[in-house]
């Protein structure tokens, strides 16, 4: 593996992940090797198949399985013999958690309505959503102050609303959850610069 910038070489191939920089093992490894970075936005995570450049100006040709999400701190690359290795960077955008737990012990019909309520208040503002298990996720695209106001204000009884790191909660997401919630929240681009984002064909 060569991640050093050169006269237009051949892409480097990622087709899947080989570990964490958190384990054990890459902990070790990476802290004493060189390391590259291929910076990642929340929906770039979520793609299989992207070209980009990393931090040092290697491009690199992702290949991935279709339900990988790549989290911050994959390990992307490693080449023993130059003790050099590739790790993602992914920035996760912040999170508004609604959570309906309080409602549980609720009737059935208290639960639906307030289910319904929330549904509509958030649809009127056009915000993506995921539901995973009591909770719904929505990602922050305006000020805390006023997705918070949007809840508040209708006075939903026992429904609670806090905010939560992307990286935090998409742990707690299956991969297809996560490229909804993640993915919905980036806007769409058409920009053509040296380094940008191309993804290729699936």
């Amino acid at each position: 593996m060569d991640l050093a910038a050169g006269s237009d070489p051949p892409p480097t191939r990622i087709s899947s992940v080989l570990g964490q920089k958190s384990e054990g093992l890459w902990s070790d490894r990476l802290s004493s090797c060189r390391v590259d970075v291929l910076r990642l936005s929340q929906a770039e995570a979520h793609r299989s198949r992207l070209r980009k450049r990393t931090n040092g100006g290697a491009e690199v040709a992702l290949s991935l399985d279709r339900n990988t999400v790549l989290r911050d701190g994959a390990v992307l690359a490693w080449d023993e013999d130059g003790r050099t290795a590739l790790v993602a960077r992914v920035d996760l955008g912040e999170v508004m958690v609604i959570d309906f737990g309080s409602l549980l012990s609720e009737s059935a019909e208290i639960l639906l309505a307030r289910s319904l309520q929330v549904g509509h208040a958030l649809g009127n503002q056009h915000w993506p959503a995921v539901v995973s298990g009591r909770r719904v996720y929505v990602p922050v695209t305006l000020a805390r102050d006023v997705m918070a106001a949007v809840v508040q204000t209708h006075g939903f009884d026992g429904i609670s609303c806090s905010f939560a790191p992307g990286d935090e909660v998409a742990r707690d997401l299956s991969p297809d959850d996560a490229r909804m919630l993640f993915a919905s929240a980036a806007p769409h681009r058409h920009d053509s610069f040296p380094g940008a984002v191309s993804e290729e064909p699936q």
